[in-house]
């Protein structure tokens, strides 16, 4: 994994949004309707290509492929990677619509699902034995990253995928003897994931919303030790699923949902910060732009990153349309810079801008504004840092 060490390398965290030639395929395969499989491939090769395109234009130094070959979420897409579940409709409540911020705010999350409604509205359940069955699906994004990729001077390049505990959230078991051995089965089955991306020469990066978003969902009525019990468990199986996977060559991404409410039931990354970081990853990409979270870089007075790791500090928005000014971006870069280290430290966002392949937060164009603000920010920040 490449590090600045000559200057602040940028990227993000993965999912952009998608064009609408390739939407219109993405909307036939979630409803099962019938379409052309030759024109998808091209579609989705051409598409990968631009946005890769796109990135290198825009100044972003560690690209994606935008997550373009995921055709439900960026953690519900395993479902068409793995055997085992099955889907039905929800029995009662939608797990995904609960919560301690949406208790204390219900008026406003009413307002919020009327126009956005929640991206999951079925419940997986596992019926079978979990094992991996996506190798054409993966190898298909990694052929067109690759492709795309070709001929291009970039630093470094990542695929997204889930971690373990977010890999198809609240499922369901109802074939393994208990749900911890279900977690290791599932566990056992992504790591081929993990592993195909690694050996192609790409890093990879495990999207991880669910380890923080749990504390919303869990207390109350559960109490702050049974979290954390959660948690470190979770991170124990997470490194169980990348045995065989090079620690330098995988992204940890932590964030607390990608939703725009008022999040003030998060829980403090002080909190959870020395869980995150016995990952092993050789980079932690970690929220850190908005209004909620910004003030966390002072975590890192005190927190040491392990040896050799890289800090991935958030300081673009993915949840407003106001694009930052790069001297603002630069002084968030320099105040990570300052504590942890300039060749410690690349510049990204909080989160992606497509949490599913129809569903965006901001417009278009202004993802390109903002990488671009990204660019300049880490400029002026490698001329203070550098002199």
């Amino acid at each position: 994994m490449k590090r600045s060490t000559d200057r602040i390398l940028t990227t993000h965290v993965g999912s952009l949004i998608r064009p609408e030639p390739l939407r219109a395929f993405i909307r036939a395969r979630q409803t099962r309707q019938p379409y052309d499989e030759a024109a998808y491939k091209a579609c989705l090769a051409s598409s990968v290509a631009e946005v890769v395109r796109q990135q290198k234009a825009a100044g972003v130094d560690v690209p994606s492929d935008g997550e373009f070959g995921k055709s439900i979420s960026w953690s519900q897409y395993a479902l068409t990677r793995l055997s085992g579940f099955e889907r039905r409709p929800f029995n009662g409540v939608n797990p995904f619509a609960t919560g301690a911020d949406r208790t204390r705010f219900a008026g406003f999350y009413a307002e919020m699902d009327s126009r956005d409604p929640p991206n999951t509205n079925a419940e997986s359940v596992c019926t079978g034995p979990i094992t991996y069955t996506g190798q054409a699906e993966l190898q298909l994004d990694i052929d067109n990253f690759k492709a795309a990729l070709k001929g291009q001077d970039f630093a470094d390049a990542f695929l997204p995928v889930a971690a373990i505990s977010s890999v198809i959230p609240d499922r369901k078991n109802e074939f393994y003897k208990t749900d911890e051995d279900c977690t290791l089965a599932l566990a056992e089955a992504i790591r081929v994931e993990y592993k195909a991306i690694t050996d192609a020469g790409i890093v990879v990066q495990l999207d991880d919303a669910r380890a923080a978003v749990t504390y919303d969902r869990m207390v109350p009525p559960k109490s702050f030790g049974d979290y954390m019990a959660w948690l470190e468990r979770m991170v124990e199986i997470i490194n169980h699923s990348l045995e065989g996977v090079p620690a330098d060559m995988v992204r940890y991404h932590v964030c607390w949902g990608s939703w725009p409410g008022p999040h003030t039931t998060d829980i403090p990354l002080r909190e959870i910060v020395h869980q995150i970081l016995k990952i092993k990853a050789g980079a932690f990409v970690i929220e850190g732009a908005n209004p909620r979270h910004e003030h966390e870089w002072k975590v890192w007075k005190d927190v040491k990153l392990p040896a050799g790791a890289i800090l991935i500090p958030g300081v673009i928005s993915h949840a407003t349309n106001v694009v930052e000014h790069p001297e603002l971006v630069a002084e968030r870069i320099v105040r990570y810079a300052n504590l942890v280290g300039r060749e410690n430290v690349i510049a990204g966002t909080d989160c992606g801008f497509a949490q599913g392949p129809l569903l965006q937060r901001v417009h278009e164009s202004i993802v390109w504004a903002k990488f671009e603000a990204l660019r300049d920010g880490a400029a002026l920040a490698t001329k203070e840092l550098w002199g």
